[in-house]
């Protein structure tokens, strides 16, 4: 791995809860060792490289090895307990976490002091830790999640044994704010929990943050009976790049990444952001670890944050600016090539996900690792993913197409009730479709 230079080291302000007790009781304190920032490419760079850094670091772990009762695990790095605080054992990766949080706060618009976080194993742990906030801070709230809401958020209702309230959704995947209204005012005794997906699943749908709070605030739900959880799993190192509609100058209580979509990482992780005045409702002092806990997983992997840090240092903003721009434009690329060979497809709005017709075929499917529900099955357009890549794809789908349906003879399923009939192509809705 050959690092371009473009990091630098940097002494930055501790950030360490306000609420002292736990910490103090707990024998934690702030970290004083090495703290890192991500910074980006082509900026004038008067500290050492990315490939210094790294290599500093591993003689650090190397040194400490000696001394680690496993050293078969060579680096067995584990940062257990509140990545701000200091612990007895140095063997983490910490400080490249703090980076990677410090740089989501910055993209997601809150000041150093005011945020807390911490790298998790994934997207559904980000789910569980923020609807386990929205929780303890409302321990009567009610839980309202879209049908098209990643599981995980449905498996934590029932994992906390919250009343919740299943809301409908637009044939696009997109939550329907008549019945959101319908269900707030239908529970308005209670304070409400909102699970906001900026991206769904299947069909890249993003809720609108700001007609959510619109609506709150029109059913009557002032600012202390609602707390809003945003699962932006895929698209949350996109939209900040397109429009503002993720940021905690809103009144949301947590966001949520997966670091091993968007960005790539090569073993499952994400990003974990919230409010530091939320925080102390979940922290626990252990002194097993001599250090606060206020995390789903307790031990946490060590090397998921050098990854992110790595990656996000080697794009900069201007690099995902780059790919969230090429992405869009592949994704429309797609949908439009195979509107124009007379095939279903549905592309939404700011979304990378093409949702089209199932393939007949199981081999087709599985060669292209396709995902599928019902009638339908979708291609994530990735940053990885090249022109050619899909190409071929289109090549090979047409062509197979022809067997299936016969070259004509057969008709392909009317999905109008799965993605709108204006993106239906089958022989009812083919005059609207070939039309738009």
């Amino acid at each position: 791995m050959t690092p371009r230079s473009l990091a630098r080291r940097r002494l930055l302000s501790p950030n360490v809860d306000n609420k002292k007790q736990k910490v103090e009781q707990s024998g934690a304190g702030p970290r004083k060792n090495l703290q890192l920032e991500v910074m980006e490419p082509g900026l004038k760079n008067d500290g050492p490289s990315l490939d210094t850094i790294l290599v500093n670091y591993l003689d650090t772990l190397t040194q400490r090895v000696n001394f680690h009762l496993a050293p078969l695990l060579q680096f067995h790095l584990n940062n257990c307990g509140d990545p701000f605080l200091q612990n007895t054992v140095d063997f983490h990766s910490k400080d490249f976490e703090v980076a990677v949080l410090d740089w989501f706060a910055q993209l997601w618009e809150i000041e150093k002091d005011q945020y807390w976080g911490y790298v998790t194993n994934g997207g559904t742990e980000g789910n569980l830790h923020g609807i386990l906030l929205g929780r303890e801070i409302l321990p009567e709230g009610i839980l309202y999640a879209s049908k098209d809401s990643h599981y995980s958020v449905f498996k934590a209702a029932r994992m906390y044994r919250m009343d919740s309230e299943t809301i409908n959704t637009s044939v696009n995947g997109e939550m329907d704010y008549s019945d959101l209204r319908t269900k707030l005012l239908q529970n308005k005794d209670k304070p409400a929990i909102i699970n906001v997906t900026i991206g769904t699943t299947f069909k890249g749908a993003i809720d609108d943050v700001d007609v959510i709070l619109e609506t709150l605030k029109d059913c009557g739900y002032s600012q202390d009976r609602f707390y809003i959880h945003c699962d932006a799993a895929l698209c949350g190192l996109m939209t900040p790049f397109i429009n503002n509609m993720i940021n905690f100058k809103k009144p949301i209580g947590s966001v949520t990444i997966s670091g091993h979509k968007f960005l790539g990482c090569p073993m499952p992780c994400g990003v974990q952001i919230t409010r530091k005045s939320y925080i102390n409702n979940l922290s626990t002092n252990v002194e097993y670890i001599a250090s606060v806990d206020a995390t789903i997983s307790g031990s946490r992997n060590g090397l998921t944050p050098i990854f992110l840090w790595y990656s996000l240092s080697a794009k900069g903003q201007i690099g995902l600016q780059k790919d969230v721009k090429r992405c869009l434009d592949n994704a429309k690329y797609l949908k439009d090539r195979l509107q124009k060979a007379g095939i279903s497809v549905m592309l939404n709005e700011l979304s990378i996900i093409v949702v089209l017709e199932r393939p007949r075929d199981h081999e087709f499917v599985r060669r292209w690792q396709l995902s599928c529900v019902k009638d339908m099955a979708h291609v994530i357009v990735m940053p990885g993913i090249t022109r050619e890549m899909l190409d071929n794809f289109i090549s090979e789908l047409v062509q197979q197409r022809k067997q299936w349906y016969q070259n004509g003879k057969a008709e392909a399923p009317c999905v109008a009730d799965d993605i709108g009939a204006q993106n239906c192509a089958c022989s009812y809705h083919k005059i609207d479709y070939i039309s738009s």
